[in-house]
């Protein structure tokens, strides 16, 4: 049974019940770890996701009533000095974490006639600016709260595929992956892993009949991948036995056969 009583994990875009950010922070508080959680409730009411201004403070009380000490914070991660406020205030109220899983992301529909730079630029800003920045601040405090530990983690949550609706979304989320073998040969020095999962096609509540009709016979499974499935290999790769891991994108999505 993966063990991570003691560690202390942030989890960027847990705004919903049904939502990957969320399932990750229940899984990791079932091993013990403790948590902050970021959210981001603007950008639900903005992309139509369900949002529920209530939720964030539902997540802390299940997760602190599973023994384990959590907050959640308003977060946006476009803004230049968040990932410094973000640290400072883990700091303070948990202690220095080990464990980092990039999961907010921004999305928006864009093809060819109409993507412009403002539409990549709100993607950019998210999904590779504010994330990369985070990662960057985690790691360098991380190397100073952790000389001698090999156990620090970084785990990404990524997209990819033929999508010529979701333009800027899978460009940026594809810099994420580009990034991961690079970093995480940078980091390994000072004991820090870092790996991304691609989830595949996830019903976290944006699936309608339509697409769960179109979507399911590409899972040989025979079922679509819910946000419980990302959560458990996060778990595992945030524990100390995955330590041999690194470099890597996980593909886990149930033999999808779409691409």
């Amino acid at each position: 049974m993966t063990n991570l009583t003691g560690k202390i994990a942030i989890v960027t875009g847990a705004s919903r019940s049904k939502g990957i950010g969320a399932a990750i922070c229940r899984s990791l508080a079932s091993a013990g770890a403790d948590i902050c959680f970021t959210h981001w409730t603007s950008f639900d009411e903005f992309s139509g996701t369900g949002a529920d201004k209530d939720f964030p403070q539902k997540l802390c009380d299940e997760l602190q009533n599973t023994g384990v000490r959590a907050f959640g914070k308003e977060l946006d991660l476009s803004e230049e000095a968040s990932s410094t406020r973000l640290m400072d205030l883990v700091q303070e109220m948990l202690g220095s974490p080990s464990i980092l899983v990039n999961n907010a992301t921004y999305e928006a529909p864009s093809n060819f006639r109409t993507l412009d730079k403002t539409i990549l630029d709100k993607h950019y800003q998210v999904n590779n600016s504010g994330t990369l920045m985070l990662t960057m601040e985690f790691a360098r405090r991380y190397e100073k709260a952790f000389p001698d530990s090999r156990h620090g983690r970084i785990i990404n949550l990524v997209s990819k595929g033929p999508d010529s609706n979701n333009l800027a979304y899978i460009a940026t989320k594809g810099m994420l992956i580009g990034i991961t073998e690079p970093l995480s040969v940078g980091l390994a020095p000072i004991g820090i892993t870092v790996n991304s999962i691609d989830p595949g096609p996830t019903d976290s509540g944006w699936i309608n009949d339509e697409i769960r009709n179109h979507l399911l016979p590409l899972f040989p499974t025979g079922r679509i991948g819910k946000p419980e499935d990302a959560a458990r290999l996060i778990k595992f790769l945030a524990s100390e036995e995955s330590g041999w891991i690194t470099g890597q994108l996980i593909k886990s999505e149930g033999g999808f056969i779409g691409k």
